[in-house]
């Protein structure tokens, strides 16, 4: 019984490694008061000053009002690589 027990908790825990990595890359988040926006990049300053670009795409859900300067938003987003260069 413990064997079997044991057997369905290893399969579990692969069952949840395989989602994970099949799920893609990680999701990020940056939260502030929107300082520019345009069909392809908004512009979001936090708190403490800092200032982020983030790129937009056509099917970028909006909810809870209009993207809007001076409106406060939370940004998810993913980090995906554009291009790559091996150096030697």
């Amino acid at each position: 019984m413990k064997k079997m027990l044991a057997g369905i908790v290893m399969i579990g825990l692969v069952v949840v490694f395989l989602l994970a990595v099949a799920a893609g890359p990680k999701t990020y988040q940056v939260t502030g008061k929107i300082t520019t926006v345009t069909d392809t990049a908004i512009t979001v300053e936090k708190s403490n000053k800092e200032v982020w670009e983030v790129g937009r795409t056509a099917d970028l859900s909006v909810t809870g009002g209009a993207l809007a300067v001076g409106a406060k938003v939370t940004i998810v987003y993913k980090m995906v690589g554009v291009s790559a260069e091996i150096k030697k």
